[in-house]
């Protein structure tokens, strides 16, 4: 049989069935098998998913096997080609984390405030979605706490910015309404992978968009002025109002972003403003574009080509990148 990963847990994956006839099966499992199977990996190895800390996510498409004793539990044997990867670098298991399979859109969710707009990390997100060749735009959620409807300068300096080296950005409140049913419009007859800070409000956007599901939502440390973890593990959640293939994988809050398996030299090529300047410096690919004469990136830095914060965000991921190492270069 034939599913689609939903989520896992301590090496069990739910995977929900193909419907009877899909990929040309018959249906001699009738209804039953709809439910999601709780499902082991045969044998504990798995093609295909050497160098990951897990070696399945939500989106991921298998081959599995019932078991005849009991019809919800089953045995993975076999993963399906993927299309696409959004992944991280996982510090503590020093190896790629997976993150969504399969997808078409990743929604990188932030806020203006509360907790503190932090767009170094959604640099972080951008960087690994276009090395994914995976679209990404923004989601700048809780638009409703502006205070007067007064945006903060560098917010929208920033905001303003991704949209024109290309990043279409959604100005949201997932309380009020405001700018959903745009950023519904973007989403219908896709998969999305929501990444985010915790306390961004994640959840809450769900719950826009599938009112029955009730997500649990999480409250900010009044202290630190960040969110509290609510989603334990990435989850496939689908959304029929919006479109048969319409989906939207749940990630669990983030606190950090490391980007997978990109080396520091190349780094240059992965951020969109930067790329059509490599190689032009006068020192070539051997820049470290910090304080060369005739450096292409500085320039394009001081005629505002390249935006100030974003030139900062390119200097601390690539040494974070050098530092490294090649941990986090795995082919």
């Amino acid at each position: 049989m034939k599913g689609l990963v939903i989520s896992s847990s301590r090496n069990i994956f739910m995977v929900k069935p193909d419907a009877p006839g899909d990929g040309g099966r018959d249906g001699r499992w009738g209804e039953t098998v709809r439910k999601q199977v709780a499902c082991r990996i045969k044998g504990k190895v798995l093609k295909g998913v050497e160098g990951y800390v897990n070696p399945l996510a939500p989106g991921d498409r298998v081959c599995f096997d019932l078991d005849p004793g009991h019809p919800h539990r089953g045995l993975i044997r076999d993963l399906e080609d993927r299309k696409n990867l959004l992944t991280r670098f996982n510090r503590q298991g020093q190896s790629s984390q997976l993150l969504a399979a399969n997808v078409d859109l990743v929604l990188c969710v932030t806020t203006p405030v509360s907790p503190p707009f932090r767009p170094r990390f959604l640099d972080r997100v951008l960087l690994q979605a276009d090395k994914a060749g995976i679209p990404p735009v923004i989601v700048c959620n809780k638009q409703d706490l502006y205070g007067g409807g007064r945006a903060d300068p560098d917010t929208e300096e920033r905001l303003q910015d991704w949209s024109r080296i290309g990043y279409p950005v959604f100005r949201v409140s997932a309380r009020t309404g405001e700018g959903m049913e745009e950023l519904q419009r973007s989403m219908a007859r896709r998969f999305s992978v929501l990444v985010g800070q915790s306390g961004v409000g994640k959840s809450s956007l769900i719950n826009a968009l599938v009112p029955d599901l009730h997500l649990r939502v999480g409250s900010l440390n009044e202290k630190y002025d960040r969110g509290n973890h609510t989603t334990a593990m990435s989850v496939l959640l689908e959304i029929p109002s919006l479109g048969e293939g319409t989906g939207i994988i749940d990630t669990p809050g983030m606190r950090c972003f490391i980007p997978d398996r990109l080396a520091a030299e190349e780094l240059l090529f992965y951020m969109r403003e930067f790329a059509p300047l490599a190689g032009k410096c006068t020192y070539g690919l051997s820049c470290s574009h910090r304080s060369e004469p005739g450096c292409k990136i500085l320039e394009a830095v001081s005629s505002g080509v390249i935006h100030e914060d974003r030139y900062e965000s390119f200097l601390r991921i690539h040494e974070e990148l050098a530092s490294l190492g090649v941990s986090n270069t795995v082919s």
